[in-house]
């Protein structure tokens, strides 16, 4: 079951709210956030976190419509809205949690470099619209699942 992207766009965002330590994620890191939550799922389960297409852009892997939401935060963090109730994943949640552990402690330039070194990002054209295919995340991810 894929859930919607706003939903766990706000759930990765609600993430530091959880710990003190953590500053507020941009929304270049939740670009690159999303990439990786969506690979991992991909490889794991088979099927996609969310339905929306991750693009191949200049600045690494970008959700086109949550760029847009939140372009008005600039390079600054982006304040989780307390009122928006987190989801709850089903199955789901060990491996989101253990995706965001992994890469939630990078910058958002450094998880923009490690995607750049990436076959799926590092093989498609970059620009607007360029899909990157999810069969390359799938065929990625799946051996970075061997490894983690």
């Amino acid at each position: 079951m894929a859930y919607n992207v706003f939903d766990i766009a706000n759930k990765i965002l609600a993430k530091p709210y959880s710990s003190d330590t953590e500053e507020l994620v941009s929304n270049l890191k939740l670009q690159k956030l999303l990439y990786y939550e969506q690979g991992f799922h991909l490889a794991y389960y088979g099927t996609p976190l969310f339905d929306d297409d991750i693009e191949a852009w200049m600045n690494g892997p970008v959700v086109p419509v949550i760029l847009e939401t939140f372009k008005c935060y600039k390079n600054g963090g982006i304040e989780y809205s307390g009122d928006t109730i987190t989801l709850t994943l089903n199955k789901e949640e060990q491996l989101f949690n253990e995706v965001y552990t992994v890469y939630g402690k990078y910058s958002a330039t450094g998880l923009m470099d490690l995607a750049y070194q990436e076959m799926p990002w590092s093989t498609t054209k970059t620009g607007v619209g360029s899909i990157i295919p999810r069969e390359k995340m799938i065929e990625y991810f799946k051996g970075r699942l061997k490894r983690e």
